[in-house]
């Protein structure tokens, strides 16, 4: 084990383990040098970024644009880089550019509130300096377009050290042995001949507590809902959750700073508040843009099954991802452990699987079709004990009773938490990890080129295969696997 961990720390320091400065690149290098308004202004945002790395609140779900570390992306903006207007005079007033902006400056007041002391002037200056920017960067978009992207999360340094043309053919025979075990579950689900802990229900209120904010960019395609429409549809398309519980390991609950007894504070599930994270996002199927809604149950824990497990740890969770037609329905489902681990899907009667290319690389796992619930009607996701895999995805009527009720947050919540005694802090470190929440296994999958293998991570993050490469939030992933039906 001693000899793993050497070469894993190994392959740490040939990678440096750390994120490239996006100061370091022009034009903010050149900027930086200026003896005027724009010089001002990148010495500014370099010298807020250096104390936001140095408190160590980074937020890792939008990168910095390298060369332009006052805008940020994410795979949805970076796949709109082509289709943005970049005609000259309008740079600047393009929504795409916006967005970047808008991003940046979402994602740095959520860093600033966390490292704590910023000023009513500070945030002004960089507002302020935003616009001087933006007008520079008049003459820079064709270069930011062609930057704009969002860094793979896959390390090619690891699987060439770890042999991956080789060692794929191993894991890809244990991921179909874990494939055959999920489909022999969901049949024996289906034919009821399964027994275990009883289940607990669990209902989301009729009422968000907090929604999240869905991006605003109709004029490249992107729907956009708020208010009581998005509220209805956050409602409406909640999961139930019908959890095996054999324990407090089983029951969801909100994540909370609490006290660790020794002066510092440590990240907890707090079970007595049972909480389903909702975010918007955006997905393209068919060459039109559809609305995402996503929900993450979090688990203090997954406890071994037996000794030693290499998946077992603290944390764990199960993320519940609904693709919406126009029309409001669902299209299809898809989830995801937040390791980004077991990436299943469930389509429903309008999409079709496109044929599997050759080779081994993962691809579609469809355990299951799933019509679109109508509107009366709601999916109830049953969940193991212990390993919180899911069993089984049922639908029934709205009218339902019974249950324990599942309030329905921002998971923006997540990135900006409150302490016991004073501040915020992020319940991810700054490279999007969860900290904690490590497994064994890490030390044994690493030649895939997953960092930190089995560990939960922060949206943005998730890469979902061994073998091959899929990220959870590229907007493309559906075309890859689906064709829409007429």
């Amino acid at each position: 084990m001693r000899r793993c961990s050497l070469v894993v720390a190994g392959c740490c320091s040939l990678l440096g383990c750390t994120a490239l400065d996006p100061h370091a690149y022009d034009p903010a290098a050149q900027r930086r040098l200026r003896d005027d308004a724009v010089g001002e202004c990148a010495r500014l945002f370099a010298l807020i970024d250096h104390r936001i790395d140095a408190e160590g609140t980074r937020d890792a779900q939008s990168p910095r644009v390298p060369g332009f570390p006052h805008l940020r992306v994410d795979r949805v903006l970076a796949s709109l880089a082509t289709a943005a207007t970049v005609a000259a005079g309008d740079g600047p007033a393009t929504p795409w550019y916006r967005a970047l902006a808008q991003l940046d400056t979402a994602d740095r007041a959520i860093e600033l509130a966390n490292t704590g002391g910023t000023t009513t002037a500070t945030v002004e200056a960089l507002a302020a300096c935003r616009q001087t920017l933006s007008h520079a960067d008049q003459e820079q978009l064709a270069k930011l377009q062609a930057v704009a992207d969002v860094p793979d999360d896959y390390s090619t340094t690891l699987r060439a050290l770890g042999l991956y043309p080789l060692t794929r053919y191993l894991f890809a025979a244990g991921i179909e042995h874990w494939r055959q075990e999920t489909l022999a579950t969901f049949a024996a689900q289906a034919v009821g001949t399964t027994s275990g802990p009883q289940r607990v229900r669990y209902v989301p209120e009729p009422l968000p507590e907090s929604l999240p904010a869905i991006r605003d960019l109709p004029q490249l395609g992107l729907p956009s809902v708020a208010g009581p429409a998005l509220a209805e549809l956050v409602v409406r398309h909640a999961p139930r959750l019908e959890i095996e519980t054999a324990g407090d390991a089983d029951r969801p609950g909100a994540l909370v700073w609490q006290p660790d007894g020794a002066g510092g504070e440590r990240l907890a599930v707090a079970t007595a508040v049972p909480v389903l994270y909702v975010r918007g996002g955006h997905a393209q199927v068919a060459g039109r843009w559809l609305l995402q809604l996503s929900y993450t149950a979090w688990f203090s824990e997954r406890p071994p099954a037996r000794a030693p497990d290499l998946l077992a740890g603290r944390f764990d969770g199960l993320l519940w991802r609904v693709t919406l037609a126009e029309d409001g329905d669902a299209l299809v489902y898809d989830t995801i452990h937040p390791c980004g681990c077991y990436h299943l899907f469930f389509p429903g009667e309008r999409l079709r699987a496109r044929a599997r290319p050759a080779g081994i690389d993962e691809g579609l796992f469809a355990p299951q079709t799933l019509p679109a619930p109508m509107a009366n009607e709601r999916v109830v996701l049953r969940l193991a004990a212990g390993t919180h895999y899911l069993q089984q995805v049922v639908v029934e009527a709205a009218a339902a009773v019974g249950g324990l009720r599942l309030a329905l947050r921002d998971d923006d919540e997540l990135r900006s938490l409150p302490l016991p005694r004073a501040g915020r802090r992020s319940a991810f470190a700054a490279d999007g990890l969860l900290p904690g929440s490590e497994r064994s296994e890490r030390f044994f999958f690493w030649p895939m080129g997953v960092r930190s293998a089995g560990q939960m991570r922060q949206w943005g993050r998730h890469a979902t295969a061994f073998v091959g490469r899929r990220h959870f939030d590229d907007p493309a992933l559906l075309d890859r696997y689906f064709e829409r039906l007429p």
